[in-house]
C-alpha cells in the first residue's frame, strides 16, 4: 500500500466521519433553536468535533495536493482545474464550519443555534459540491 493509497483512504473515511458529526451537530442545533434550549457544551462539543474533523481532512488533502503534486500533473497534462476548485470549495466549507465558534459565541443561545445550524448546513453544501467537482465516484467507501 503506498502512501498515496494510504492518504486517500483516510480522507474519504474521515469524510464520512466529519458527516456523521455534521449530522449529529445539525440536530442537536435545530432541536435546541426550535425548544429554546441553554447553549451548552455539547453543541459546543459537536461543533468543535465537526470543525476539528473538517480540518484535519483539509491537512490531508493539502499534504495529498503538495506531495502528489507531480502525480496529479502528468497524470493530467497539467495540474488538473478540479482538484484547484475541489479543494477551494472544501476550504472554504471548512471556514464556514468554523464562522459559529468565531463570530456568534457573544449572542443569544437562540441565535448561536440558529445559525450554528445554517453554517452547517451551508458547509455541507459547499462539501457536497466540492466532492461533485472530482472525476468518478466518490460517493463510496475507499479501502474496503
Amino acid at each position: 500500500m503506498t502512501l498515496q493509497t494510504i492518504l486517500l483512504t483516510a480522507h474519504s473515511w474521515i469524510r464520512w466521519l466529519a458527516l456523521l458529526a455534521a449530522a449529529a451537530a445539525l440536530i442537536r442545533y435545530v432541536l435546541g433553536w426550535l425548544q429554546g434550549h441553554e447553549f451548552d457544551g455539547l453543541a459546543r462539543g459537536l461543533m468543535a468535533a465537526y470543525s476539528g474533523l473538517l480540518d484535519l481532512n483539509a491537512l490531508i488533502g493539502l499534504i495529498q495536493l503538495i506531495a502528489f503534486w507531480g502525480d496529479y500533473s502528468a497524470i493530467a497534462g497539467g495540474f488538473p482545474r478540479t482538484q484547484i476548485e475541489h479543494f477551494t470549495t472544501l476550504l472554504i466549507a471548512v471556514i464556514v464550519a468554523h464562522l459559529p465558534a468565531r463570530l456568534w459565541q457573544d449572542k443569544p443561545a437562540a441565535v448561536r443555534y440558529r445559525n450554528g445550524a445554517l453554517a452547517i448546513l451551508a458547509s455541507l453544501v459547499l462539501i457536497i459540491v466540492g466532492i461533485t467537482v472530482l472525476a468518478g465516484n466518490r460517493w463510496v467507501f475507499r479501502g474496503l
